[in-house]
């Protein structure tokens, strides 16, 4: 069976954590957009490079993982050609616990799922991203309009503990 899975949600909510569980579990193939998106020491990379490695991605893996949101990056092809998507749709003082323990946890460090180079940090553009601008209201009605769009396939958890009980694991 193919497996097409786009995991998004907000900043911390554990997206890259559960790419590579689902990715193992399934032998596929796993994409982490930060890694497509962020060059060395936090540089961006440019949009047609990114959606090259895309594309290029989605074309030569018939089953796959991606995490990360980039609602600019191959956004509608992503989510249609998807056989699952899972939002993960956590409060955000959860996304912010879980962020601060992931840099405690790597802080100096560059951790698996975001491109060499890139240490981790906690910073005040990153703060105000966790608690407000990741979570404004058009960012919302995205994250509604594409449950919507595709209910048939969508599944939202809600916190840590549906991501435990959530299917097959």
């Amino acid at each position: 069976m193919e497996h097409r899975i786009i995991i998004i949600g907000y900043s911390g909510s554990g997206k890259s954590t559960l790419a590579r569980k689902l990715g193992r579990q399934y032998g596929c193939e796993v994409l982490h957009l930060d890694c497509v998106h962020w060059l060395p020491n936090w540089q961006e990379r440019r949009r047609e490079e990114e959606e090259s490695i895309v594309s290029e991605f989605m074309d030569t893996h018939k089953s796959w993982v991606m995490d990360g949101n980039y609602n600019s990056l191959c956004w509608d092809r992503r989510m249609r050609e998807a056989t699952q998507i899972i939002f993960l749709d956590f409060p955000a003082v959860i996304c912010l616990y879980r962020a601060f323990r992931r840099y405690f946890t790597y802080r100096g460090k560059t951790r698996e799922s975001i491109t060499q180079g890139c240490d981790e940090k906690i910073d005040r553009e990153f703060f105000w991203w966790l608690l407000h601008k990741g979570r404004n209201k058009m960012r919302k009605r995205r994250f509604r309009n594409l449950c919507e769009k595709y209910s048939e396939k969508t599944v939202i958890l809600k916190n840590p503990k549906a991501v435990r009980k959530f299917p097959d694991f």
